[in-house]
């Protein structure tokens, strides 16, 4: 058995969540000692698609024509398009259809959890599902103290200086304007926001906040990997995640692993692996106040439970659960 793992549009996507799950995927593959591929060109068995562009069509319908197997990898819904780039909830509804078609035609369905399984299986499709986490690679986020340092470093952060930080693309799904209206009332903490994407798709209102009409306290520095988004993982106060949608959030995993304290937006994604045990989940923006300034003075800690929740999507685990569905995909 061989897989072709494929990702359309790498240059545009390659730092997002989907970028960075097809990174574990293939990690998760070397640890399960299944081949892959990501050339179309060699010889495969399985198709793994992850992304719906006219090419991943393509690619499905040239597949299913060669008695190829296909999966297709829900990491997308109609409700977390919205709210994204420009013009995108007027496209929304077109878009649920076109996803339709392609979750229909395949194979197989991997999602990242049991709500994205759900919400497809709303829209009528009947292919098979599997919820299986993207995954988190526990090992590359321990804390460590070089990283934090680097992190701090780098931003010039004073030793009793608090911070709170956050990742993502610049979407108003993320919550990135709730973001901003939080840290005008707390003007003396330094808020950070990892994450880029070209600012043309944007749109005007987020473009602006992002560029100019933000308090001194709140920083905009683009996309980071390595030392310095891992020890800011770490070495931050808060990982704030004030995002309305997602189909699991690879980086509240991130956080999650990194042993951090997580504040985050009660939404339904979370239901049946995180709690109030491991997070702080609230409603609204006095909420997230309130919250944050628990975590940044440890008034609670649910960090211990958190990084437990991580453990359970670790890479390893996640191995053995893509194993077990390619092997019944072969046998379809």
């Amino acid at each position: 058995m061989k897989v072709l793992l494929y990702l359309e549009g790498e240059n545009l996507i390659g730092k997002s969540g989907i970028g960075r799950a097809i990174k574990h995927q293939q990690r998760a593959l070397e640890i399960a000692g299944i081949p892959y591929t990501t050339n179309q060109k060699d010889d495969y068995d399985i198709v793994h698609i992850n992304t719906y562009g006219p090419k991943s069509l393509a690619l499905l319908n040239s597949a299913k024509k060669q008695g190829k197997k296909v999966i297709v990898h829900g990491h997308s819904t109609m409700e977390d398009f919205r709210n994204s780039f420009i013009g995108s909830n007027l496209v929304a509804p077109v878009f649920k259809t076109y996803l339709k078609k392609i979750y229909q035609a395949a194979d197989y369905i991997i999602t990242p959890s049991e709500y994205s399984k759900s919400l497809i299986e709303n829209y009528g499709v009947t292919t098979p599902i599997s919820a299986i986490s993207n995954g988190i690679d526990l090992a590359k986020y321990q804390p460590s103290p070089e990283k934090e340092k680097t992190f701090r470093e780098y931003f010039e952060i004073a030793p009793e200086q608090k911070v709170v930080i956050s990742a993502g693309l610049y979407f108003k799904r993320k919550g990135i304007l709730d973001f901003v209206r939080v840290a005008e009332q707390m003007p003396e903490v330094r808020f950070i926001w990892f994450g880029k994407i070209n600012e043309l798709v944007i749109p005007t209102d987020i473009r602006k906040v992002v560029e100019k009409d933000h308090p001194d306290n709140v920083l905009f520095p683009g996309y980071f990997k390595g030392d310095i988004f891992e020890g800011a993982m770490s070495g931050a106060d808060t990982f704030f995640f004030p995002s309305y949608e997602e189909t699991e959030g690879i980086v509240v995993l991130e956080a999650l692993a990194s042993h951090q304290s997580v504040v985050l937006r009660d939404i339904p994604v979370y239901e049946g692996w995180i709690d109030g045990d491991s997070a702080e989940l609230c409603h609204n923006n006095e909420e997230f106040v309130a919250s944050l300034y628990r975590t940044i003075s440890k008034e609670v800690d649910k960090r211990e439970a958190g990084y437990q929740v991580a453990t359970t999507r670790s890479l390893d685990n996640v191995s053995k659960q893509l194993a077990a569905v390619y092997q019944r995909v072969m046998e379809l």
